[in-house]
């Protein structure tokens, strides 16, 4: 279970966009997976295609690094820096920050360019899924039509491997919704891309809020 002022930020959210109020139940369900996934020292992974490549690699630099909150390192990190890296120690514990693992599989030029030269292009997230998936990890797959190939690739690839599956579509969840590929499936209200891409936003930023609150708040 998930700290309550962490379960508040779905209703943070709506607040501030109410039409997402249609997202509640997955929304609550999608911070819940990728809280217990940190808790359990897992990580997340994250893909898309276009403008939905730009929002995988957004999700990850704001969970790598502080978003909103501080994020000091323990006192057992403290101790083991200044043993290992006594002269960088103070420069080191004065500017790193606790990181939540996340990874993007979309900056991976030359595994995706010479997986899709050799082998089949729709099929690289779906390769590096097979490759570094590891059971209790959490995907994060956007979609905005729900219909990319290469995005519902790696929903099954995830399945295989025992990943906790995440995707963010629009209003009709396209194939990925159809086809009950997902374990969490947030159909944002919204049918043009551009809107939907604008609703993914602030969904995406909560979880990364959420998540860092579950584990870094008070």
């Amino acid at each position: 279970m998930v700290k309550e002022s962490t379960k508040n930020k779905v209703d943070e959210l709506i607040g501030r966009y109410p039409v997402l109020a249609v997202c509640k139940a997955d929304l609550e369900a999608a911070v819940e997976a990728v809280c217990e996934s940190y808790r359990g020292g897992h990580k997340l992974i994250a893909c898309g295609n276009g403008g939905s490549a730009s929002d995988a690699e957004h999700i990850v630099g704001e969970l790598m690094k502080g978003f909103l909150l501080p994020r000091k390192l323990g006192s057992d990190m403290e101790a083991r820096i200044r043993e290992l890296c006594p002269e960088e120690a103070d420069y080191f514990m004065e500017n790193l920050q606790g990181a939540l693992p996340a990874l993007s599989m979309v900056n991976q030029v030359a595994l995706n360019t010479a997986f899709a030269n050799d082998q089949a292009p729709d099929l690289s997230f779906a390769q590096q899924l097979l490759g570094m998936g590891a059971a209790g990890d959490v995907l994060v797959a956007i979609s905005t039509s729900g219909n990319s190939t290469n995005v519902i690739y790696a929903l099954q690839m995830a399945k295989v491997k025992g990943v906790k599956t995440i995707a963010l579509t629009g209003k009709s969840g396209g194939k990925i919704k159809r086809r009950n590929l997902a374990d969490v499936c947030i159909c944002v209200p919204d049918d043009e891309t551009f809107r939907i891409q604008e609703l993914h936003l602030p969904v995406y930023h909560m979880l990364c809020i959420a998540a860092e609150n579950e584990f870094f708040g008070e």
